[in-house]
Protein backbone atom coordinates (compact mmCIF):
# COMPACT_ATOMS: atom_id res chain seq x y z
CA UNK A 1 0.00 0.00 0.00
CA UNK A 2 1.70 3.25 -1.09
CA UNK A 3 2.19 5.95 1.54
CA UNK A 4 -0.55 8.59 1.52
CA UNK A 5 0.26 11.88 3.23
CA UNK A 6 -2.40 12.52 5.93
CA UNK A 7 -3.14 16.05 4.69
CA UNK A 8 -6.84 15.85 5.56
CA UNK A 9 -6.18 14.87 9.17
CA UNK A 10 -3.64 17.64 9.66
CA UNK A 11 -5.96 20.24 8.16
CA UNK A 12 -8.81 19.09 10.37
CA UNK A 13 -6.75 19.18 13.56
CA UNK A 14 -5.25 22.57 12.76
CA UNK A 15 -8.59 24.15 11.90
CA UNK A 16 -10.99 22.41 14.29
CA UNK A 17 -9.03 20.99 17.23
CA UNK A 18 -5.96 23.03 18.21
CA UNK A 19 -6.98 26.50 17.02
CA UNK A 20 -4.63 27.57 14.25
CA UNK A 21 -7.07 30.45 13.69
CA UNK A 22 -5.70 32.10 16.85
CA UNK A 23 -2.24 31.98 15.33
CA UNK A 24 -3.30 33.42 11.96
CA UNK A 25 -5.14 36.21 13.81
CA UNK A 26 -1.79 37.61 15.04
CA UNK A 27 0.10 40.15 12.91
CA UNK A 28 3.18 37.91 12.82
CA UNK A 29 1.35 35.03 11.13
CA UNK A 30 -1.44 36.87 9.33
CA UNK A 31 -0.43 35.31 6.01
CA UNK A 32 -1.10 31.79 7.32
CA UNK A 33 -4.70 31.74 6.11
CA UNK A 34 -6.59 28.43 5.88
CA UNK A 35 -6.32 28.44 2.08
CA UNK A 36 -2.58 29.09 2.18
CA UNK A 37 -1.99 26.40 4.80
CA UNK A 38 -4.07 23.90 2.82
CA UNK A 39 -2.04 24.62 -0.30
CA UNK A 40 1.24 24.18 1.59
CA UNK A 41 0.16 20.88 3.14
CA UNK A 42 -1.10 19.59 -0.20
CA UNK A 43 2.16 20.42 -1.95
CA UNK A 44 4.20 18.85 0.85
CA UNK A 45 2.00 15.78 0.62
CA UNK A 46 2.82 15.39 -3.06
CA UNK A 47 6.53 15.59 -2.33
CA UNK A 48 6.17 12.91 0.35
CA UNK A 49 4.15 10.52 -1.80
CA UNK A 50 5.94 10.93 -5.12
CA UNK A 51 9.58 11.57 -4.15
CA UNK A 52 10.38 10.59 -0.56
CA UNK A 53 8.28 7.50 0.19
CA UNK A 54 9.98 5.42 -2.56
CA UNK A 55 13.34 6.14 -0.87
CA UNK A 56 12.36 4.70 2.51
CA UNK A 57 13.14 1.09 1.67
CA UNK A 58 16.26 2.08 -0.28
CA UNK A 59 17.78 3.64 2.82
CA UNK A 60 17.17 0.49 4.83
CA UNK A 61 18.54 -1.92 2.23
CA UNK A 62 21.46 0.25 1.12
CA UNK A 63 22.79 2.08 4.21
CA UNK A 64 25.08 5.08 4.19
CA UNK A 65 28.74 4.02 4.29
CA UNK A 66 32.10 5.61 5.04
CA UNK A 67 34.63 5.10 2.22
CA UNK A 68 38.13 6.54 2.54
CA UNK A 69 36.89 9.24 4.87
CA UNK A 70 33.92 10.16 2.65
CA UNK A 71 30.29 9.43 3.56
CA UNK A 72 28.34 7.88 0.69
CA UNK A 73 24.60 8.19 1.22
CA UNK A 74 21.83 5.80 0.18
CA UNK A 75 20.69 5.68 -3.47
CA UNK A 76 18.32 8.51 -4.32
CA UNK A 77 18.83 10.41 -1.07
CA UNK A 78 20.71 13.21 -2.82
CA UNK A 79 17.85 13.77 -5.25
CA UNK A 80 15.32 13.53 -2.44
CA UNK A 81 17.19 16.10 -0.37
CA UNK A 82 17.43 18.43 -3.36
CA UNK A 83 13.65 18.27 -3.75
CA UNK A 84 13.23 19.16 -0.06
CA UNK A 85 15.68 22.06 -0.28
CA UNK A 86 14.42 23.47 -3.57
CA UNK A 87 10.86 23.39 -2.26
CA UNK A 88 11.89 25.64 0.64
CA UNK A 89 10.93 22.99 3.21
CA UNK A 90 14.12 23.37 5.26
CA UNK A 91 13.46 27.00 6.18
CA UNK A 92 9.70 26.86 6.66
CA UNK A 93 9.64 28.68 10.01
CA UNK A 94 12.86 30.64 9.50
CA UNK A 95 12.97 34.43 9.33
CA UNK A 96 12.05 35.74 5.85
CA UNK A 97 14.89 38.27 6.13
CA UNK A 98 17.29 35.37 5.65
CA UNK A 99 15.24 33.54 3.04
CA UNK A 100 12.82 31.61 5.25
CA UNK A 101 9.06 31.28 4.80
CA UNK A 102 8.21 32.61 8.25
CA UNK A 103 5.47 30.00 8.66
CA UNK A 104 3.98 29.07 12.03
CA UNK A 105 5.64 26.17 13.82
CA UNK A 106 2.29 24.40 13.68
CA UNK A 107 2.49 24.24 9.88
CA UNK A 108 6.14 23.21 9.96
CA UNK A 109 5.28 20.48 12.45
CA UNK A 110 2.58 19.09 10.14
CA UNK A 111 4.93 19.08 7.16
CA UNK A 112 7.77 17.53 9.15
CA UNK A 113 5.53 14.73 10.32
CA UNK A 114 4.53 13.88 6.76
CA UNK A 115 8.17 13.96 5.64
CA UNK A 116 9.05 11.60 8.49
CA UNK A 117 6.21 9.27 7.63
CA UNK A 118 7.47 9.08 4.06
CA UNK A 119 11.20 8.62 4.81
CA UNK A 120 12.34 9.07 8.39
CA UNK A 121 16.05 8.55 7.68
CA UNK A 122 16.20 11.42 5.20
CA UNK A 123 13.84 13.73 7.10
CA UNK A 124 16.23 13.70 10.05
CA UNK A 125 18.69 15.77 8.01
CA UNK A 126 16.56 18.91 7.52
CA UNK A 127 15.16 18.53 11.06
CA UNK A 128 18.66 18.97 12.51
CA UNK A 129 19.24 21.97 10.26
CA UNK A 130 15.97 23.58 11.37
CA UNK A 131 17.03 23.33 14.99
CA UNK A 132 20.39 24.89 14.18
CA UNK A 133 18.70 27.74 12.31
CA UNK A 134 16.59 28.58 15.35
CA UNK A 135 19.60 28.47 17.67
CA UNK A 136 21.55 30.84 15.42
CA UNK A 137 18.58 33.20 15.02
CA UNK A 138 18.36 33.56 18.80
CA UNK A 139 22.00 33.47 19.89
CA UNK A 140 24.53 34.05 17.09
CA UNK A 141 26.31 37.30 16.27
CA UNK A 142 25.19 39.27 13.25
CA UNK A 143 28.32 38.20 11.39
CA UNK A 144 27.61 34.51 11.95
CA UNK A 145 23.97 34.96 11.01
CA UNK A 146 24.93 36.68 7.79
CA UNK A 147 27.35 33.91 6.85
CA UNK A 148 25.39 30.83 7.83
CA UNK A 149 21.64 31.46 7.94
CA UNK A 150 20.95 32.04 4.23
CA UNK A 151 22.89 28.91 3.29
CA UNK A 152 21.26 26.75 5.96
CA UNK A 153 17.78 28.03 5.16
CA UNK A 154 18.21 27.40 1.44
CA UNK A 155 19.44 23.88 2.16
CA UNK A 156 22.76 24.50 0.41
CA UNK A 157 24.42 23.74 3.77
CA UNK A 158 23.18 21.37 6.46
CA UNK A 159 23.53 21.52 10.23
CA UNK A 160 24.20 19.15 13.12
CA UNK A 161 24.31 19.28 16.92
CA UNK A 162 27.30 17.85 18.81
CA UNK A 163 26.63 17.16 22.49
CA UNK A 164 27.37 13.56 23.41
CA UNK A 165 30.83 12.19 24.15
CA UNK A 166 31.91 8.60 24.90
CA UNK A 167 32.13 9.24 28.65
CA UNK A 168 29.27 11.75 28.81
CA UNK A 169 25.88 10.62 27.56
CA UNK A 170 22.94 12.46 29.07
CA UNK A 171 25.37 14.04 31.57
CA UNK A 172 26.48 16.74 29.16
CA UNK A 173 28.36 18.57 31.93
CA UNK A 174 30.95 15.77 31.96
CA UNK A 175 32.22 16.64 28.47
CA UNK A 176 35.96 16.98 27.84
CA UNK A 177 36.04 18.82 24.51
CA UNK A 178 38.17 21.96 24.72
CA UNK A 179 38.15 25.35 23.02
CA UNK A 180 41.34 27.42 22.94
CA UNK A 181 41.33 31.06 21.72
CA UNK A 182 43.23 31.54 18.46
CA UNK A 183 43.74 35.25 19.08
CA UNK A 184 41.76 36.31 16.01
CA UNK A 185 38.23 35.87 17.36
CA UNK A 186 38.10 32.20 16.47
CA UNK A 187 38.79 29.16 18.64
CA UNK A 188 40.56 25.83 18.24
CA UNK A 189 38.11 23.05 19.07
CA UNK A 190 39.44 19.62 20.11
CA UNK A 191 37.57 16.54 21.24
CA UNK A 192 35.44 13.63 20.12
CA UNK A 193 31.64 13.56 19.77
CA UNK A 194 29.47 10.50 19.21
CA UNK A 195 25.95 9.81 17.91
CA UNK A 196 26.06 12.78 15.51
CA UNK A 197 23.06 12.39 13.21
CA UNK A 198 23.94 13.24 9.63
CA UNK A 199 27.48 14.14 10.71
CA UNK A 200 28.37 14.24 7.00
CA UNK A 201 26.82 13.67 3.59
CA UNK A 202 27.66 13.82 -0.10
CA UNK A 203 24.89 16.15 -1.28
CA UNK A 204 25.21 19.49 0.57
CA UNK A 205 28.01 21.96 -0.12
CA UNK A 206 28.94 22.21 3.55
CA UNK A 207 28.09 20.64 6.92
CA UNK A 208 27.92 23.03 9.86
CA UNK A 209 28.45 21.59 13.33
CA UNK A 210 27.27 23.25 16.53
CA UNK A 211 29.72 21.89 19.10
CA UNK A 212 29.69 22.13 22.89
CA UNK A 213 33.17 22.60 24.38
CA UNK A 214 34.80 24.16 27.43
CA UNK A 215 36.93 27.32 27.37
CA UNK A 216 40.14 27.37 29.47
CA UNK A 217 38.38 29.36 32.21
CA UNK A 218 35.17 27.33 32.04
CA UNK A 219 34.16 25.79 35.36
CA UNK A 220 33.24 22.12 35.65
CA UNK A 221 29.68 21.07 34.88
CA UNK A 222 27.14 22.59 32.53
CA UNK A 223 27.75 26.17 33.70
CA UNK A 224 31.22 26.14 32.14
CA UNK A 225 30.19 25.00 28.66
CA UNK A 226 30.23 27.18 25.54
CA UNK A 227 28.79 26.63 22.07
CA UNK A 228 30.74 26.95 18.83
CA UNK A 229 30.00 26.91 15.11
CA UNK A 230 32.52 24.56 13.51
CA UNK A 231 32.04 24.15 9.73
CA UNK A 232 33.37 21.26 7.68
CA UNK A 233 34.65 23.76 5.09
CA UNK A 234 35.71 27.18 6.36
CA UNK A 235 33.88 30.03 4.59
CA UNK A 236 36.02 32.79 3.07
CA UNK A 237 35.19 36.44 3.67
CA UNK A 238 33.46 36.66 0.29
CA UNK A 239 31.16 33.76 1.22
CA UNK A 240 32.87 31.14 -0.93
CA UNK A 241 34.08 27.94 0.67
CA UNK A 242 37.73 27.64 1.58
CA UNK A 243 39.92 25.00 3.21
CA UNK A 244 38.76 21.83 4.93
CA UNK A 245 38.59 22.24 8.69
CA UNK A 246 40.55 20.02 11.09
CA UNK A 247 37.67 17.62 11.67
CA UNK A 248 36.76 14.20 10.32
CA UNK A 249 34.28 11.38 10.51
CA UNK A 250 36.01 8.58 12.42
CA UNK A 251 33.30 5.99 11.82
CA UNK A 252 29.59 5.45 11.29
CA UNK A 253 27.57 3.63 13.92
CA UNK A 254 26.11 0.21 13.08
CA UNK A 255 22.53 0.77 14.15
CA UNK A 256 19.36 -1.17 14.77
CA UNK A 257 17.50 1.03 12.28
CA UNK A 258 17.59 4.36 10.44
CA UNK A 259 20.24 2.82 8.20
CA UNK A 260 19.90 5.57 5.62
CA UNK A 261 20.87 8.22 8.18
CA UNK A 262 24.63 8.25 8.85
CA UNK A 263 25.27 8.56 12.59
CA UNK A 264 28.88 9.63 12.96
CA UNK A 265 31.68 9.62 15.46
CA UNK A 266 33.26 13.06 14.92
CA UNK A 267 36.85 13.97 15.76
CA UNK A 268 37.93 17.62 16.15
CA UNK A 269 41.67 18.30 16.23
CA UNK A 270 42.13 22.03 16.72
CA UNK A 271 39.28 22.70 14.29
CA UNK A 272 38.47 26.37 13.79
CA UNK A 273 35.20 27.46 15.36
CA UNK A 274 33.35 30.62 16.33
CA UNK A 275 31.53 31.31 19.58
CA UNK A 276 27.72 31.25 19.46
CA UNK A 277 26.23 33.31 22.25
CA UNK A 278 28.09 34.38 25.38
CA UNK A 279 31.06 32.47 26.82
CA UNK A 280 30.00 29.71 29.24
CA UNK A 281 26.36 30.06 28.12
CA UNK A 282 26.43 27.21 25.65
CA UNK A 283 23.69 25.18 27.27
CA UNK A 284 21.19 28.03 26.99
CA UNK A 285 21.93 28.33 23.28
CA UNK A 286 21.91 24.58 22.72
CA UNK A 287 18.62 24.19 24.56
CA UNK A 288 17.02 26.41 21.93
CA UNK A 289 18.02 23.83 19.35
CA UNK A 290 17.16 20.90 21.61
CA UNK A 291 13.65 22.14 22.42
CA UNK A 292 13.03 22.61 18.70
CA UNK A 293 14.33 19.10 18.13
CA UNK A 294 12.28 17.59 20.97
CA UNK A 295 9.01 18.58 19.34
CA UNK A 296 10.50 17.53 16.01
CA UNK A 297 11.48 14.10 17.34
CA UNK A 298 8.03 13.58 18.85
CA UNK A 299 6.70 14.40 15.41
CA UNK A 300 9.06 11.82 13.89
CA UNK A 301 7.53 9.18 16.14
CA UNK A 302 4.05 10.10 14.94
CA UNK A 303 5.18 10.07 11.31
CA UNK A 304 6.65 6.59 11.73
CA UNK A 305 3.39 5.50 13.38
CA UNK A 306 1.42 6.79 10.39
CA UNK A 307 3.65 4.90 7.96
CA UNK A 308 3.43 1.69 10.00
CA UNK A 309 -0.35 2.03 10.33
CA UNK A 310 -0.89 2.51 6.62
CA UNK A 311 1.33 -0.51 5.95
CA UNK A 312 -0.70 -2.60 8.38
CA UNK A 313 -4.07 -1.48 7.00
CA UNK A 314 -2.97 -2.33 3.48
CA UNK A 315 -1.95 -5.81 4.57
CA UNK A 316 -5.11 -6.39 6.61
CA UNK A 317 -7.32 -5.43 3.69
CA UNK A 318 -5.50 -7.89 1.41
CA UNK A 319 -4.68 -10.90 3.59
CA UNK A 320 -7.30 -13.68 3.57
CA UNK A 321 -7.12 -16.10 6.46
CA UNK A 322 -9.68 -17.80 8.65
CA UNK A 323 -13.42 -17.31 8.91
CA UNK A 324 -15.03 -14.39 10.69
CA UNK A 325 -18.49 -13.76 12.07
CA UNK A 326 -18.89 -10.50 10.15
CA UNK A 327 -21.76 -10.74 7.70
CA UNK A 328 -20.97 -9.14 4.36
CA UNK A 329 -17.35 -8.48 5.39
CA UNK A 330 -14.31 -8.15 3.22
CA UNK A 331 -13.21 -11.75 3.61
CA UNK A 332 -9.81 -10.58 4.81
CA UNK A 333 -8.27 -10.42 8.29
CA UNK A 334 -9.60 -6.90 8.86
CA UNK A 335 -12.88 -8.65 9.74
CA UNK A 336 -11.31 -10.37 12.75
CA UNK A 337 -12.21 -8.54 15.97
CA UNK A 338 -8.66 -8.50 17.31
CA UNK A 339 -7.21 -7.15 14.08
CA UNK A 340 -9.95 -4.52 14.01
CA UNK A 341 -9.06 -3.68 17.65
CA UNK A 342 -5.39 -3.22 16.82
CA UNK A 343 -6.06 -1.03 13.81
CA UNK A 344 -8.65 1.07 15.67
CA UNK A 345 -6.34 1.63 18.64
CA UNK A 346 -3.46 2.48 16.30
CA UNK A 347 -5.47 5.12 14.47
CA UNK A 348 -6.95 6.59 17.65
CA UNK A 349 -3.52 6.92 19.26
CA UNK A 350 -2.02 8.50 16.15
CA UNK A 351 -4.75 11.14 16.25
CA UNK A 352 -4.18 11.81 19.97
CA UNK A 353 -0.41 12.16 19.65
CA UNK A 354 -0.73 14.27 16.50
CA UNK A 355 -3.14 16.67 18.21
CA UNK A 356 -0.85 16.98 21.25
CA UNK A 357 2.15 17.81 19.04
CA UNK A 358 0.19 20.39 17.04
CA UNK A 359 -1.25 21.93 20.23
CA UNK A 360 2.33 22.31 21.48
CA UNK A 361 3.31 23.95 18.19
CA UNK A 362 0.34 26.35 18.38
CA UNK A 363 1.42 27.32 21.91
CA UNK A 364 4.94 28.00 20.62
CA UNK A 365 3.51 30.18 17.85
CA UNK A 366 1.23 32.10 20.20
CA UNK A 367 4.05 32.67 22.68
CA UNK A 368 6.28 33.97 19.91
CA UNK A 369 3.61 36.12 18.26
CA UNK A 370 2.18 37.68 21.43
CA UNK A 371 4.96 37.48 24.01
CA UNK A 372 2.31 36.15 26.42
CA UNK A 373 4.08 34.21 29.17
CA UNK A 374 1.10 31.91 29.71
CA UNK A 375 1.43 30.65 26.13
CA UNK A 376 5.18 30.26 26.57
CA UNK A 377 4.59 28.28 29.77
CA UNK A 378 2.09 26.05 27.99
CA UNK A 379 4.55 25.38 25.17
CA UNK A 380 7.25 24.49 27.70
CA UNK A 381 4.86 22.19 29.57
CA UNK A 382 3.62 20.40 26.46
CA UNK A 383 7.06 19.89 24.87
CA UNK A 384 8.19 16.90 26.99
CA UNK A 385 4.72 15.36 26.66
CA UNK A 386 4.73 15.78 22.88
CA UNK A 387 8.22 14.29 22.62
CA UNK A 388 7.72 11.32 24.91
CA UNK A 389 4.16 10.40 23.98
CA UNK A 390 4.73 10.92 20.26
CA UNK A 391 7.71 8.56 20.26
CA UNK A 392 5.99 6.05 22.57
CA UNK A 393 3.05 5.96 20.17
CA UNK A 394 5.50 5.54 17.29
CA UNK A 395 6.99 2.46 18.95
CA UNK A 396 3.61 1.06 20.03
CA UNK A 397 2.01 1.45 16.61
CA UNK A 398 5.03 0.06 14.78
CA UNK A 399 5.04 -3.00 17.04
CA UNK A 400 1.31 -3.46 16.52
CA UNK A 401 1.93 -3.13 12.80
CA UNK A 402 4.25 -6.14 12.95
CA UNK A 403 1.58 -8.02 14.91
CA UNK A 404 -1.11 -7.28 12.33
CA UNK A 405 1.16 -8.87 9.72
CA UNK A 406 1.50 -11.99 11.87
CA UNK A 407 4.43 -14.17 10.83
CA UNK A 408 4.99 -12.00 7.77
CA UNK A 409 5.71 -9.06 10.06
CA UNK A 410 8.85 -10.86 11.22
CA UNK A 411 9.99 -11.22 7.62
CA UNK A 412 12.03 -8.22 6.50
CA UNK A 413 10.76 -8.32 2.92
CA UNK A 414 7.31 -7.09 3.98
CA UNK A 415 8.82 -3.84 5.31
CA UNK A 416 6.77 -3.89 8.54
CA UNK A 417 9.80 -4.45 10.76
CA UNK A 418 11.63 -1.43 9.37
CA UNK A 419 9.19 0.98 10.99
CA UNK A 420 9.76 -0.64 14.37
CA UNK A 421 13.55 -0.59 14.00
CA UNK A 422 13.67 2.95 12.64
CA UNK A 423 11.44 4.57 15.26
CA UNK A 424 13.02 2.92 18.31
CA UNK A 425 15.77 5.49 18.73
CA UNK A 426 13.34 8.41 18.86
CA UNK A 427 12.51 7.52 22.47
CA UNK A 428 16.21 7.82 23.28
CA UNK A 429 17.66 10.83 21.52
CA UNK A 430 17.11 14.50 22.37
CA UNK A 431 16.75 13.37 25.98
CA UNK A 432 15.36 9.93 26.76
CA UNK A 433 11.66 9.74 27.50
CA UNK A 434 12.51 9.18 31.16
CA UNK A 435 14.42 12.47 31.16
CA UNK A 436 11.44 14.17 29.50
CA UNK A 437 9.19 12.88 32.28
CA UNK A 438 11.60 14.02 34.99
CA UNK A 439 11.69 17.46 33.37
CA UNK A 440 7.89 17.53 33.40
CA UNK A 441 7.49 16.77 37.11
CA UNK A 442 10.42 18.94 38.18
CA UNK A 443 11.20 22.02 36.09
CA UNK A 444 7.78 22.22 34.46
CA UNK A 445 6.02 22.10 37.86
CA UNK A 446 8.28 24.71 39.45
CA UNK A 447 5.44 27.20 38.94
CA UNK A 448 3.41 25.27 41.49
CA UNK A 449 1.55 23.55 38.68
CA UNK A 450 0.10 26.77 37.27
CA UNK A 451 0.57 25.80 33.60
CA UNK A 452 -0.76 22.29 34.23
CA UNK A 453 -3.83 23.52 36.12
CA UNK A 454 -4.60 26.14 33.45
CA UNK A 455 -4.64 23.36 30.86
CA UNK A 456 -6.83 21.17 33.07
CA UNK A 457 -9.24 24.08 33.61
CA UNK A 458 -9.72 24.45 29.86
CA UNK A 459 -10.24 20.73 29.35
CA UNK A 460 -12.80 20.51 32.16
CA UNK A 461 -14.63 23.58 30.92
CA UNK A 462 -15.00 22.05 27.47
CA UNK A 463 -16.10 18.69 28.87
CA UNK A 464 -18.65 20.41 31.08
CA UNK A 465 -20.08 22.26 28.09
CA UNK A 466 -20.26 19.03 26.07
CA UNK A 467 -22.25 17.06 28.65
CA UNK A 468 -25.52 18.05 27.03
CA UNK A 469 -24.37 16.96 23.56
CA UNK A 470 -22.21 13.90 24.20
CA UNK A 471 -22.78 13.02 27.86
CA UNK A 472 -21.01 9.67 27.91
CA UNK A 473 -17.82 10.94 26.31
CA UNK A 474 -17.85 14.31 28.09
CA UNK A 475 -18.38 12.80 31.56
CA UNK A 476 -15.49 10.40 31.06
CA UNK A 477 -13.12 13.21 30.02
CA UNK A 478 -14.30 15.48 32.85
CA UNK A 479 -13.72 12.79 35.46
CA UNK A 480 -10.31 11.98 34.02
CA UNK A 481 -9.33 15.65 34.32
CA UNK A 482 -10.36 15.65 37.98
CA UNK A 483 -8.31 12.54 38.70
CA UNK A 484 -5.32 14.05 36.89
CA UNK A 485 -5.73 17.29 38.84
CA UNK A 486 -5.43 15.36 42.11
CA UNK A 487 -2.30 13.62 40.83
CA UNK A 488 -0.80 16.96 39.82
CA UNK A 489 -1.51 18.37 43.29
CA UNK A 490 0.23 15.32 44.78
CA UNK A 491 3.27 15.86 42.54
CA UNK A 492 3.54 19.54 43.42
CA UNK A 493 3.36 18.68 47.12
CA UNK A 494 6.33 16.27 46.98
CA UNK A 495 9.45 17.90 48.41
CA UNK A 496 11.47 14.70 47.94
CA UNK A 497 12.12 14.78 44.23
CA UNK A 498 12.84 11.05 44.17
CA UNK A 499 9.11 10.56 44.84
CA UNK A 500 8.34 12.71 41.81
CA UNK A 501 10.92 10.99 39.62
CA UNK A 502 9.73 7.50 40.58
CA UNK A 503 6.32 8.33 39.15
CA UNK A 504 7.37 10.69 36.39
CA UNK A 505 6.93 8.36 33.41
CA UNK A 506 3.42 7.15 34.34
CA UNK A 507 2.42 10.73 35.23
CA UNK A 508 3.49 12.01 31.80
CA UNK A 509 1.71 9.11 30.12
CA UNK A 510 -1.44 9.78 32.14
CA UNK A 511 -1.38 13.46 31.19
CA UNK A 512 -1.02 12.49 27.54
CA UNK A 513 -3.89 10.02 27.83
CA UNK A 514 -6.19 12.72 29.22
CA UNK A 515 -5.08 15.26 26.63
CA UNK A 516 -5.84 12.66 23.98
CA UNK A 517 -9.35 12.24 25.37
CA UNK A 518 -9.86 15.99 25.34
CA UNK A 519 -8.75 16.32 21.72
CA UNK A 520 -10.83 13.34 20.60
CA UNK A 521 -13.87 14.91 22.27
CA UNK A 522 -13.10 18.21 20.53
CA UNK A 523 -12.92 16.41 17.19
CA UNK A 524 -16.19 14.55 17.80
CA UNK A 525 -17.95 17.82 18.64
CA UNK A 526 -16.61 19.46 15.48
CA UNK A 527 -17.46 16.60 13.15
CA UNK A 528 -19.47 13.43 13.78
CA UNK A 529 -19.13 10.23 11.80
CA UNK A 530 -15.66 8.70 11.88
CA UNK A 531 -14.38 11.33 14.32
CA UNK A 532 -17.06 10.44 16.84
CA UNK A 533 -16.47 6.70 16.38
CA UNK A 534 -12.73 7.17 16.98
CA UNK A 535 -13.45 9.31 20.03
CA UNK A 536 -15.72 6.60 21.42
CA UNK A 537 -13.01 3.98 20.88
CA UNK A 538 -10.27 6.09 22.46
CA UNK A 539 -12.31 7.26 25.45
CA UNK A 540 -13.73 3.82 26.22
CA UNK A 541 -10.61 1.73 25.58
CA UNK A 542 -7.54 3.93 26.03
CA UNK A 543 -8.49 6.79 28.34
CA UNK A 544 -9.15 4.42 31.30
CA UNK A 545 -5.43 3.63 31.34
CA UNK A 546 -4.90 6.96 33.09
CA UNK A 547 -6.26 5.55 36.36
CA UNK A 548 -3.66 2.80 36.65
CA UNK A 549 -0.94 5.19 35.52
CA UNK A 550 -1.86 7.72 38.20
CA UNK A 551 -1.83 4.96 40.81
CA UNK A 552 1.77 4.26 39.78
CA UNK A 553 2.66 7.95 39.63
CA UNK A 554 1.63 8.49 43.27
CA UNK A 555 3.41 5.43 44.61
CA UNK A 556 6.56 7.28 45.64
CA UNK A 557 10.09 5.89 45.59
CA UNK A 558 10.27 3.77 48.75
CA UNK A 559 9.41 0.45 47.10
CA UNK A 560 11.99 1.05 44.36
CA UNK A 561 14.84 1.76 46.78
CA UNK A 562 13.77 -1.02 49.12
CA UNK A 563 15.43 -3.17 46.46
CA UNK A 564 19.17 -3.20 47.03
CA UNK A 565 21.57 -3.52 44.14
CA UNK A 566 22.08 -7.13 45.21
CA UNK A 567 18.32 -7.69 44.93
CA UNK A 568 18.46 -6.54 41.32
CA UNK A 569 21.06 -9.14 40.36
CA UNK A 570 19.44 -12.36 39.19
Amino acid sequence: MPYRAPVTDHSFILNHVVGLDKVSATPLYADATPDMVEAILTEAGRLCEDVLAPLNRQGDLHPAVLENGVVRTSPGFGEGYTAIAEGGWVGMSADPENGGMGLPMAVTTSVNEMLAGACLSLQLNPLMTQGQIEALEHHASDALKETYLPKLISGAWSGTMNLTEPQAGSDVGALRSKAEPNGDGSYAISGQKIYISWGDNDFTENVCHLVLARLPDGVEGTKGISLFMVPKLIPNEDGTLGEHNSLRVVSLEHKMGLHGSPTAVMQYDGAKGWLVGAPHAGMAAMFTMMNNARLGVGTQGIGAAEGAYQHAVGYALDRKQGKTMVEGGTGTIVDHADVRRMLGVMRADIFASRAIALACAVAIDMGRATGDQSWQARAAFLTPIAKAFGTDVGMDVAQQGVQVHGGMGFIEETGAAQYSRDVRVTAIYEGTNGIQAMDLVARKLMDGGEAAFALLDEMEEQAEAAKGTMPELANAVWQACETLREATEWMVAQKDYNNRFAGAVPYLRAFARVLGGHFHLTAALAEGGTRQKLAQLYISRLLPEHMGLIQQAKQGADDLFALSTDDLVA
